[in-house]
């Protein structure tokens, strides 16, 4: 089934985006209380052996995003956007599926590791929405669809722990279901959103990581803003793998306490993203933004790293919040200097940047903190790890500061690109 393009901001279009992110990170967040204990029920282990198992699932996942995300995203700049999405959302319903039936724990690992090839919807969704969003308002439009990254983020592990609660398999099923209610949305109601006239031949040697550095070079000041973006992401990885042991050894937080301050630390991203973004990129512009979410990101994990004591650290969650501006930003200013046709393949490249922050960023942190606690812990501050992502903040600050070149080759770009 076609549809004509999409009308530039029309509502079904922008809901859509919006739902489809939202509703593939509830299902994606669903599975998260459940995992390890149905694959220790699966393999008859013991918790650390199924914690090894996570890693790897984690670990797999990741890499398919990383090899894929730039395929995807080049498949639509070539047959457009909304057949991409729409084989994304019913390809992830399928693969929950599996994952609900899988008898076994390999069953269960090739279920995920479709998944992290088939869950491409923040990528071509981004896309989607440059195509539709005039250059001077993507900040905006890119911080509403990370706002629905954060909403399912807080939401999905919570339900899948309820659903949980009633059989192990049934938050598998719940995904399935949200992605096959979204994938009819789009599949009746939206339309395509690239030209025709607009859209570019898949080429193989430039849908994969090594093409997408080939990409970031060609344009003036993209390769500096990708590297602002890794650093961004690799730093935000600390969140991820070492808040919950960090302040279990440091503030004796029980896990309840742990799923309170990641629930803030989720809120406050969305109401960054939803209510602050879009005026203060009025203000600032878009360079103005990507500077002050990385300041505020760099003060942020600096004072996570000096809190001595838990309510001190979640007194730091509304400065650290800021950095939410960092994104919608970046990919505002990297958006306008790439032309339409080429849309989909930089949110593949971006898509690549964040897979391979996910895949070395746990190891990284992990490390140091384990290394604080123990080999170090004579002279290593226990805020180590957090230390560290500040200073990772502060070089991108600093390259992001220093290099203009994507800025001053944006009204061009932008206007042959809007």
């Amino acid at each position: 089934m076609s549809a004509a393009p999409a009308a530039p901001g029309g509502r079904a279009a922008v809901g859509f985006i919006f739902a489809a992110v939202l509703l593939d990170m509830v299902a994606m967040g669903i599975v998260i209380p459940i995992l390890p204990g149905l694959i220790r029920q699966l393999i008859h282990g013991d918790p650390a052996q199924a914690a090894r198992w996570v890693g790897w699932f984690g670990a797999l996942w990741a890499l398919m995003q990383f090899i894929f995300q730039p395929i995807l995203g080049s498949l639509s700049d070539r047959y457009g956007r909304r057949p991409v999405m729409l084989l994304s959302m019913f390809g992830l319903a399928a693969d929950y599926v599996l994952m609900a039936w899988a008898p076994s724990v390999a069953w269960l690992l090739v279920g995920r590791m479709i998944s992290g090839i088939t869950a491409s919807t923040f990528a071509v969704a981004s896309a989607y929405i440059a195509d539709i969003t005039p250059p001077e308002e993507r900040a905006a439009r890119f911080g509403m669809v990370s706002a629905a990254f954060g909403i399912g983020f807080i939401g999905g592990p919570v339900i899948g722990g309820l659903l949980g609660q009633i059989d192990p398999r049934l938050p598998f099923w719940g995904a399935a279901g949200l992605c096959f209610v979204n994938g009819l949305y789009g599949l009746f109601v939206v339309p395509e959103s690239l030209k025709p006239e607009h859209r570019a031949p898949f080429k193989l040697h430039a849908a994969n990581p090594v093409g997408s550095f080939r990409l970031y070079q060609s344009k003036p000041g993209l390769l500096a803003l990708a590297v602002v973006m890794f650093l961004y992401f690799l730093a935000h990885q600390v969140l991820q793998s070492t808040w919950v042991p960090y302040a279990a050894y440091r503030y004796g937080w029980s896990n309840a306490m742990m799923g309170v301050s990641l629930m803030v630390v989720g809120i406050g991203s969305v109401v960054v993203q939803g209510f602050v973004v879009k005026p203060v990129v009025a203000r600032l512009g878009g360079r103005g933004a990507l500077i002050a979410g990385l300041f505020f990101g760099a003060i942020g994990f600096l004072c996570y790293g000096l809190a001595p004591t838990g309510g001190l650290l979640l007194a730091s969650i509304p400065i650290f919040s800021l950095m939410g501006l960092v994104g919608p930003g970046v990919q505002a200013l990297m958006s306008r200097v790439i032309a339409p046709n080429e849309q989909g393949r930089l949110q593949g490249a971006n898509g690549s940047v964040m897979a391979f922050a996910n895949m070395t960023g746990p190891v990284l942190f992990t490390e140091i903190f384990a290394r604080t606690i123990r080999d170090w812990s004579h002279f290593a501050p226990v805020g180590l790890p957090f230390y560290v992502a500040a200073a990772l903040m502060t070089l991108s600050l600093a390259l992001a500061v220093s290099d203009r070149k994507a800025e001053q080759a944006a009204p061009a770009a932008g206007a042959t690109g809007s």
